[in-house]
């Protein structure tokens, strides 16, 4: 499996691009998935429902599964601050491509979004593991780079991208442990 993250302050456009990326390369035959990052209220469960009734009876797993879908809910009894790495290791290992979104201070290798207009600093000039930007104004990089600047309002060319430098994002756990 490969594995790329999408950085960058919040409304910078991640959600945005890695929902116009997962077609993208869907059309190139590629089986994809996504790991993001949330806030800790965060919920997919409804009251009512017979898995969070499940839940909330004290249930430290809930999976529901149908023909069409498979949902694996935890709950933990402390707070748990899983790493990306332990997310990606919950995954099923016949994905082609797992997008990340968040996670900006992890050591995966990453895409930085960026927008002047976020009115937030770039990551890039600090961020060794930042190995393109995607933008909408590449005129206004705050510093040069030999990175390949990526076009933001273009998903096709950064799914091409990603397709033609996979090599370099082959996830290897071990790497990680």
């Amino acid at each position: 499996m490969k594995v790329v993250g999408f950085a960058g302050y919040s409304g910078s456009g991640k959600t945005h691009l890695v929902e116009q990326l997962i077609p993208a390369l869907k059309l190139r035959g590629l089986r994809v998935s996504v790991v993001k990052h949330a806030h800790h209220d965060f919920d997919i469960d409804h009251p009512g429902k017979d898995s969070y009734r499940h839940r909330e009876a004290g249930a430290f797993e809930v999976v529901v599964a149908s023909d069409r879908r498979l949902a694996l809910m935890r709950e933990f009894e402390q707070e748990a601050r899983l790493s990306v790495h332990q997310l990606l290791a919950e995954l099923w290992d016949g994905v082609d491509w797992v997008l990340v979104e968040g996670f900006k201070h992890s050591n995966l290798l990453k895409v930085e979004v960026w927008r002047p207009e976020a009115g937030k600093p770039a990551r890039y000039p600090d961020d060794e593991f930042i190995v393109a930007i995607a933008t909408d104004e590449p005129g206004r990089l705050p510093e040069p780079t030999l990175r390949p600047v990526l076009d933001l309002n273009d998903p096709d060319a950064v799914a091409q991208w990603l397709v033609e430098n996979g090599h370099r994002f082959d996830y290897d756990p071990e790497r990680y442990a």
